[in-house]
């Protein structure tokens, strides 16, 4: 069950391995072990992924979790996210360069979602930001 969701999460959003482990904090052998089913991380694993990937912290673990890839609608209790224009703000960059280096997946605590020809959906973990970049992020701070 876990193998195939995060294989469909992948595809939906769009994601390779190497995207993944960087969002995810696990190693790419470990995602390649989980895709090919020889290993099941843990609950809480697999709910941290699921948060890191901007998807309900349900998804891998509960039998009747949704099946959608939809992030999860910024929320007061959910996961933290900034905007293109404050996560580009703290880096100190305009928010096309944030923005390309999210759809290179270069990265590791977002992604861009090409929503059309021309069009794209950015999820910047908050919590992943701060403490991959070192920057300290207050509460108003995310989107």
């Amino acid at each position: 069950m876990f193998k195939d969701r995060l294989k469909k999460a992948m595809k939906d959003l769009k994601l390779n391995q190497v995207q993944v482990s960087g969002m995810t904090g696990r190693s790419r052998a470990s995602i390649c072990q989980y895709l090919a089913g020889a290993q099941v991380p843990p609950d809480a694993v697999q709910r941290s992924m699921a948060a890191a990937l901007g998807l309900d912290v349900e998804y891998f673990t509960a039998p009747d979790a949704p099946q959608h890839t939809d992030p999860v609608p910024k929320r007061h209790g959910g996961i933290r996210q900034l905007s293109l224009k404050q996560a580009a703000a703290l880096l100190g960059v305009d928010k096309e360069t944030v923005g390309k280096g999210l759809q290179q997946g270069v990265f590791p605590w977002g992604y861009g979602v090409k929503t059309s020809a021309n069009r794209w959906r950015y999820i910047i973990n908050a919590d992943r930001f701060s403490q991959i970049e070192g920057v300290e992020i207050q509460e108003g701070e995310s989107a």
